[in-house]
């Protein structure tokens, strides 16, 4: 028995086997590329509607004393709720900065959560669309050994669509997550220089841990 031969065997049939689960999540991956690519416009659109503060309203907004638009505006609320315990109820300072410093950490977390997704794409999209490619062009190969141009043609048409769809799905995928990490930049840090002006402004100091 030739082993050389027998595992060659098994190793075709196990890529050959690929070859469909490879097509199938190429295919759910551009899906989702074209729910985040509408994810991404519909963002856009709502940023575009915020009103940005000028240079003059900043005093206001950091003393508390103006509402700030933002597209983190619940977590703004939720700050304002968590301060306005200090006349509710006299909670600690201490406590109260803690569940301040949670808010931004738990919000922090949320957005960068939805930027998981397209790092996937980046990764998933041109890694399937390289199995995807590399599996038809075997056979192909074969297929040229045998003198079958017509299986050949075929399944070069397979190849080099999943190349392209998987790269289209890679690029635009980076192109979104790129855009979209600065946009998260740019809101935490305003964010947090706001969150951190209203809070001292309300419970003073910081207390060290």
């Amino acid at each position: 028995m030739n082993i050389g031969a027998f595992i060659q065997s098994i190793l075709y049939l196990i890529s050959s086997s690929l070859l469909y689960p490879a097509m199938i999540v190429l295919l759910i991956s551009f899906m989702g590329l074209v729910v985040a690519f509408g994810s991404f416009l519909a963002e856009w659109a709502e940023r575009a509607r915020i009103r940005h503060p000028v240079p003059d309203d900043w005093p206001a907004i950091l003393r508390g004393r103006r509402r700030m638009n933002h597209f983190m505006g619940d977590s703004l609320e939720e700050l304002e709720g968590i301060l306005g315990r200090r006349n509710g109820d006299g909670s600690n300072s201490k406590a109260l900065w803690a569940e301040t410093d949670r808010l931004f950490t738990s919000t922090a977390r949320r957005y960068k959560r939805k930027l998981d997704f397209l790092k996937v794409l980046v990764r998933m999209g041109p890694s399937t669309g390289l199995i995807a490619t590399l599996i038809p062009m075997s056979t192909g190969l074969a297929a040229l050994s045998q003198g079958d141009m017509t299986r050949l043609s075929a399944d070069l048409v397979v190849a080099f669509t999943a190349t392209i769809v998987g790269l289209a799905v890679g690029v635009t995928a980076f192109v979104l997550y790129s855009v979209r990490s600065r946009w998260l930049e740019g809101d935490l840090e305003t964010l947090e220089l706001v969150m951190s002006s209203r809070s001292e402004a309300r419970l003073g100091p910081q207390v060290a841990q």
